[in-house]
């Protein structure tokens, strides 16, 4: 198939006329082949462009508390943007190093976070309470702690990856309450990766 092809302009006189053919040149050049269409994003219904989300390619907001108590939560993230924005994204992957792992290990948590940013348009908020919503098919009617491990073991002085799926997508101010069960005062190092 030739690369373009000769057609009659739609809107040309001779193609009004009802003429297939004519000596007056009405016609335009009609490009045939496929061409690739790579899509950054869309404009949504307001007007408003909207970028298409990737996944992190690396793991972000790399933190570190030093010497947390045994029984005593920390809040992560923390510090100058203290909460993740899954939105856009569907799964979260999360990196705990910590000096010590015995005991009861640690309690894992998502918590709404911080009463500083608003959640869509509402502030402020129910700072570091445990999210809840209706996750199970079981139960339809019921609202249930969304995400809440209650005593993970973990390896002293290498990272444990944890990866939590779809319950947390597109929740737009989160935060992880992690506490300290170890029977011991441990270092807590954390990090996080978005999946979409």
């Amino acid at each position: 198939m030739p690369y373009e092809r000769t057609g009659y302009a739609p809107w040309s006189l001779t193609r009004e006329a009802g003429v297939q053919s004519a000596t007056v040149d009405g016609t335009i050049q009609v490009p045939q082949y496929i061409q690739p269409v790579l899509s950054t994003g869309f404009i949504d219904e307001n007007g408003n462009w909207k970028g298409t989300r990737s996944s992190d390619e690396v793991f972000k907001k790399l933190a570190k508390e030093i010497a947390v108590p045994n029984g005593q939560p920390i809040l992560a993230p923390g510090g100058d943007e203290p909460y993740i924005d899954m939105t856009g994204f569907r799964d979260i992957f999360i990196a705990l190093k910590v000096t010590e792992g015995g005991g009861s290990g640690f309690a894992i948590q998502a918590v709404m976070g911080t009463d500083t940013e608003p959640f869509a348009n509402l502030t402020p908020v129910s700072a570091a309470t445990v999210l809840r919503g209706n996750q199970s098919q079981s139960a339809p009617g019921d609202f249930e702690n969304i995400f809440s491990e209650g005593a993970q073991t973990m390896t002293q002085d290498v990272w444990n990856i944890f990866s939590i799926n779809d319950v947390l997508r597109n929740w737009k101010n989160l935060q992880f309450k992690i506490t300290n069960n170890t029977g011991a005062t441990s270092d807590i190092e954390y990090a996080f990766m978005r999946i979409v």
